[in-house]
């Protein structure tokens, strides 16, 4: 009775409750158990029998709410994790909940591996983290960590930007700092390194901020207030990210300040949100899709081959020129 069962995809306490005292075998009692499954409206637990084998086949992402990037990574994620037979699991940091704390709830319900994007935990956490469970860091290195990485190629992408504007004419260039954001340090030395490669130290300047408009917000008011107070505009802002440059964005033209005829703004990242503007977003693309797919296929391999080393893949960025880039003002 309990091999019918199983064959059919019915508990054993189910067939127990149903057939209890009534011992029999064959296609009939297959299809009796069939039928009254059906009539109470009974599902397998694939999850439950996943468990009793000792796999959850889960993968948890670990993800920032309110990162627009980070949700293209996740629509990436899920068909290439359900394309090799594993579930997903989110879990979020936000206001009040740690990164550690969102780990911790993707390991007690049994996430077999987990993909970290953009963390900012210390390298001695994720290689202790990584000795615990599969582990893939998505944009954020962590040097001598037992962890994945995968990661656009920054500096390559920022030197697209740069010789692009440089090629337009601007010289007076300012970077917004991405803080502590995935990426980051990467993007501001090679910023840097562009403006001092074409002897403009002079003009190099970096405005502290983060991954987050109101970054951006915040520095075109910094340049605005000094523009009142005789200090020209910059001719083009390199931002640390999209959400940075469409704060910028937002108060250049509240200002008056025309995009890009007095000023060029340029993006990192080409989340969905950089075409979906009134004039599109010039940026540089990292190709989330193609990243997610890295992530998930390094965690499965060391899933199913422990004895893997951890990978790393690096991906080339594309500038994307849109329309808030142009010429430098004569």
């Amino acid at each position: 009775m309990a091999d019918v069962a199983e064959k059919a995809g019915v508990s054993r306490a189910l067939v127990s409750i149903v057939f209890r005292n009534q011992p029999g075998a064959g296609e009939e009692t297959r299809q009796r158990v069939l039928r009254v499954a059906d009539e109470i409206g009974y599902r397998p637990d694939s999850a439950a029998r996943l468990l009793a084998r000792g796999r959850s086949r889960t993968i948890g992402v670990l993800f920032t709410a309110h990162q627009i990037f980070q949700s293209d990574l996740i629509e990436g994620i899920y068909p290439e994790a359900e394309r090799l037979g594993y579930d997903v699991l989110l879990s979020a940091v936000a206001q009040g909940r740690s990164e550690a704390r969102a780990i911790e709830a993707l390991l007690s319900h049994r996430s077999e591996a987990l993909i970290l994007l953009g963390p900012e935990s210390e390298p001695a956490f994720l290689d202790e983290l990584g000795q615990r469970a599969v582990t893939v860091s998505v944009s954020r290195r962590a040097p001598g960590a037992r962890v994945d990485f995968v990661h656009t190629a920054e500096g390559k992408g920022v030197r697209l930007a740069m010789e692009y504007l440089l090629e337009l004419g601007h010289r007076r260039i300012v970077h917004i700092d991405g803080g502590r954001g995935p990426g980051s340090a990467e993007r501001r030395r090679a910023y840097r390194a562009a403006m001092r490669r074409h002897g403009l130290q002079a003009e190099e300047r970096v405005i502290p901020g983060d991954h987050t408009e109101r970054s951006g917000i915040e520095a075109g008011r910094l340049l605005l207030a000094e523009r009142d107070a005789g200090t020209p505009l910059p001719t083009a802002v390199l931002a640390g990210n999209d959400r940075s440059a469409m704060g910028l964005l937002m108060a250049l033209t509240r200002a008056g300040v025309e995009v890009p005829r007095d000023l060029s703004v340029v993006g990192y990242d080409d989340s969905h949100l950089s075409h979906l503007m009134p004039i599109g977003l010039t940026t540089v693309r990292q190709d989330a899709g193609l990243m997610a797919e890295h992530a998930v296929r390094f965690a499965v391999q060391r899933l199913e081959n422990p004895e893997l080393e951890p990978s790393e893949a690096e991906l080339d960025p594309k500038l994307v020129v849109r329309g808030t880039s142009g010429p430098p003002p004569a």
